[in-house]
């Protein structure tokens, strides 16, 4: 019996091998077409290995035409046999969707059966599962444990996901020092959200000492990979002059590179710079541009700056009515120069009819933030309003001022 093993083994051995230099081209021409003829073959008599190669060149189209429900059918029968392999690449076309119907609660079973053998891609599946609740009530400490068997095998998105799970107290007590042990081995594997996140913990100070020059280091390797976050963070470290001498080019640069992908920040920022002349010559058709694509995604800041620049017409033609929209959108979101600039059109009736008591909420809202210039003008606009008033206007005024609540940009974005 032992000798038959033996022949057996040597025969498979023998066989793999055969494959495997069709499929790199190791003394025979390179032939996915032929790699994919032979693995048939060895399918067919119940290679576990073949059918999950074979469905390896049908997910991928090497050699076959691709097809997601061949792939699976060669991936179920290696999965069965308990290829580790095959059975998390099954978990995956089961959480897509790919080749069958999407089946979380599926792809779970197979990732199981995958992760149980030490199979580290699959640990880190399973822990994703178990963090979003996809097939699976969501169990942070499931999570972890399953994030940390991969990481210890040193799965970087693992450690990542790891250290996510410390940093935000997940699962485990947080503790922002393990965070920054688990972030760091993914950074240093090239994760670009851990070097992101490692920088953001060198940023505040958490689980190590301040140390802006190596968040800066950090946020660059993130940066230079594409991550948004990470690229108007260095932009504002540029700004100020924190961790690298100030310049408002490289501030520029970097904030540019994030609003082109879409952060609203960093448009908004943009925007104050070209209203500015600051790092780049002045120009307000550009600073309107910027604001724009940030009014729209919500902040209330570019929204009142672009209210400001259709006031004075500056970029825009002057437009009084698109003002008043943009001060009104910001106003909502509890923005106090926004309030002022509505409650100011109020009190002259600029656009709107001439509301005293409109006019009143809308200052005394904005008086009502901390001390600051806006605070000083509204207080003193507030009294100039109320001589206008009697004594029942003011108090029904501050009523409504006390009971005033702020929208949502959700709810606010369906009047556009």
């Amino acid at each position: 019996m032992q000798r038959a093993g033996r022949a057996v083994a040597t025969w498979y051995r023998a066989w793999m091998s055969f494959f495997a230099m069709h499929y790199d081209g190791l003394g025979v021409p390179k032939s996915y077409a032929e790699t994919a003829k032979w693995y048939r073959m060895a399918a067919e008599q119940g290679v576990a290995a073949a059918q999950y190669n074979l469905g390896v060149m049908y997910n991928n189209g090497q050699g076959v035409p691709q097809d997601y429900a061949e792939a699976i059918k060669w991936y179920r029968p290696a999965a069965e046999q308990g290829h580790a392999d095959a059975q998390d690449n099954l978990g995956f076309m089961y959480a897509k969707g790919e080749g069958v119907p999407q089946d979380n609660a599926e792809a779970v079973k197979w990732y199981r059966l995958a992760a149980e053998q030490g199979d580290a891609a699959a640990q880190n599946s399973l822990g994703l599962m178990y963090g979003l609740g996809r097939g699976v009530p969501q169990d942070y400490a499931e999570a972890v444990k399953w994030y940390r068997l991969a990481a210890e095998q040193g799965v970087a998105k693992s450690q990542h996901n790891l250290g996510l799970m410390y940093d935000n107290g997940k699962g485990v007590p947080q503790d922002y020092a393990e965070a920054i042990k688990w972030y760091r081995m993914a950074a240093e594997q090239g994760v670009a959200d851990a070097q992101y996140n490692l920088g953001v913990m060198y940023d505040n100070g958490q689980g190590v000492p301040q140390d802006y020059a190596e968040a800066i280091k950090w946020y660059r390797m993130a940066a230079e990979q594409g991550v948004a976050d990470a690229q108007y963070n260095l932009g504002l470290r540029y700004n100020n002059g924190q961790g690298v001498p100030q310049d408002y080019a490289e501030a520029i640069k970097w904030w540019r590179m994030a609003a082109e992908q879409g952060d609203a920040q960093a448009q908004s920022n943009l925007g104050v710079r070209y209203a500015n002349g600051e790092g780049v010559p002045q120009n307000y058709a550009e600073a309107i541009k910027w604001y724009r694509l940030a009014a729209e995604q919500g902040v209330a800041k570019s929204q009142h700056n672009l209210g400001v620049r259709y006031d004075n017409g500056e970029g825009v033609p002057q437009n009084y009515a698109e003002a008043i929209k943009w001060y009104r959108m910001a106003a909502e979101q509890g923005y106090a120069e926004a309030q002022h600039s509505l409650g100011v059109r109020y009190n002259k009736g600029e656009v709107v009819p001439q509301d005293y008591l409109q006019a009143h909420v809308w200052v005394n809202l904005a008086a009502s933030t901390p001390q600051g210039e806006t605070n000083e003008k509204s207080a003193k606009l507030r009294k100039l309003i109320a001589e206008e008033m009697t004594p029942a206007q003011i108090a029904e005024a501050q009523r409504l001022a006390r009971e005033w609540k702020p929208k949502t940009w959700d709810e606010l974005k369906q009047g556009l």
